[in-house]
């Protein structure tokens, strides 16, 4: 990932209803959620929400898919790993055990 698309992630990731609508999809994959169900959880209005999946979309966050006559948007993954070793990428500096406590941390998600 180039540090351009990290920012554009970061930034959409900088807004408390885009973060929430974001893992709120991470919780639903691989199935994914309407549009309008998520504005129902968040408690947001339909066109508000719409504005925050354009920037989560754009950010390649969140991946809209047309089902019937629904849109139904899924978190990608794929991305939010690059995100993630981007920002972790040699922060080590070559020294494992500091990283050690945030991989410890992690663990969970491998089970």
């Amino acid at each position: 990932m180039e540090s351009t698309a990290a920012v554009l992630a970061l930034s959409a990731f900088a807004q408390s209803t885009r973060m929430e609508a974001f893992r709120l999809l991470v919780r639903h994959e691989p199935l994914g959620l309407p549009a309008g169900e998520i504005a129902d959880r968040l408690a947001v209005p339909a066109n508000t929400l719409s504005s925050h999946l354009g920037v989560l979309t754009r950010a390649g966050l969140i991946k809209p898919e047309r089902r019937s006559r629904s849109i139904v948007y899924r978190a990608d993954l794929d991305r939010l790993r690059d995100l993630v070793l981007f920002l972790l990428k040699d922060c080590c500096g070559g020294r494992a055990d500091l990283c050690e406590p945030l991989l410890k941390e992690l663990a969970p998600c491998r089970d």
